[in-house]
């Protein structure tokens, strides 16, 4: 993406936030909190901003910031060498980061900690119409956007192809992140992408309104061989017209988005920044607005935000809760 379009895409962003909260912070922060986020075309990205937003003015002497990132596998290692307070990643990567499995093999990260699970990203696989690619078994020698490496697609991508018997020197895979990866489809340098988010993604839409496009079911088998051999996938289906030109449903899997951070960030700050997710708080600088849930404010930048919710908090997270977390959730019943 253009930085043009990127500066917009802030200042938009900037500006939705403003009239829902109706006013900025206070400058008189001392703590400071960053959440990594991921590319500008995803859905972290807006999110976290969001988040950011609502740390900073429902809980008193923090300052939080959303930092555009390189996906879960590259905020799993920022997060626990402490280069940053939190993180936007996938639990399937927080699973391997926190076991020392895959690229962590070895050196486990074993300060990772959960704060909450936040809505369900689906894998989108799209492809050039003209390609003719409509199954996983024409990808064979293709161009294929996998992904930046080592991030949270780009581990997806490798498990489907190797659940169809692909391997990457069977294509030529293009290793670039969502923003890039559309634009190379929209100028014929790629022929199909691999997308780990929540739908319906920008870059996506942004695709679709200027290109013919084939969006790639997995097979009922791949599913249930994916979901058997990796337990964190679910099944999930894209509903038809979500995106332009998707007229049927699209067959996938999906994880979970989590909100991680270490075990050194205060019990304190975490607990307050959990209850302000969920809980209706007031705004610190403007007490007369009606309350909302941080939930509730993030539903309203992203239709993805609505699937926030503290029924859903725990769901899909295999390494330990932060004890501020675990305060919190304690309070509300849900944890012993």
């Amino acid at each position: 993406m253009k930085k043009s379009k990127v500066l917009v895409l802030m200042l938009t962003l900037a500006l939705s936030l403003s009239l829902l909260f109706g006013g900025s912070a206070d400058a008189r922060k001392v703590d400071f909190v960053a959440i990594v986020t991921g590319g500008t075309g995803g859905v972290y990205y807006p999110l976290g901003g969001a988040l950011a937003q609502i740390i900073s003015n429902k809980v008193a002497n923090v300052s939080a910031s959303a930092q555009s990132g390189n996906a879960s596998v590259a905020n799993c290692n920022i997060v626990a060498k402490e280069d940053a307070e939190t993180a936007f990643v996938q639990n399937n990567v927080a699973d391997s980061a926190y076991k020392g499995i895959g690229p962590w093999e070895g050196r486990p990260l074993k300060n990772l900690r959960a704060i909450a699970s936040l809505y369900p990203e689906t894998i989108q696989i799209v492809a050039r119409a003209e390609t003719g690619i409509k199954t996983i078994a024409d990808v064979k020698g293709k161009r294929i956007a996998v992904g930046d490496k080592g991030s949270g697609t780009e581990f997806d991508t490798r498990n489907i192809l190797d659940s169809h018997g692909i391997t990457y020197d069977m294509i030529t895979p293009d290793y670039v992140d969502y923003d890039v990866a559309a634009s190379r489809l929209k100028d014929d340098q790629d022929d199909m992408l691999f997308k780990t988010a929540g739908f319906p993604a920008s870059a996506i839409i942004d695709l679709t309104m200027s290109k013919k496009t084939n969006f790639v079911s997995l097979s009922p088998e791949a599913v249930k061989k994916l979901t058997a051999k990796y337990p964190f996938y679910v099944a999930m289906t894209i509903p038809a017209n979500t995106y332009k030109g998707q007229t049927k449903p699209v067959q996938t899997i999906a994880m979970m988005a989590i909100w991680v951070t270490h075990e050194k960030v205060s019990e304190e700050l975490v607990y307050e920044m959990t209850r302000v997710l969920y809980e209706k708080t007031p705004l610190l600088y403007r007490a007369k607005k009606e309350p909302m849930s941080g939930a509730e404010i993030l539903a309203q930048v992203h239709q993805q935000g609505a699937d926030v919710t503290l029924a859903t908090a725990l769901d899909g997270i295999t390494i330990p809760f932060h004890a501020g977390a675990v305060k919190y959730y304690k309070e509300k019943g849900m944890m012993k």
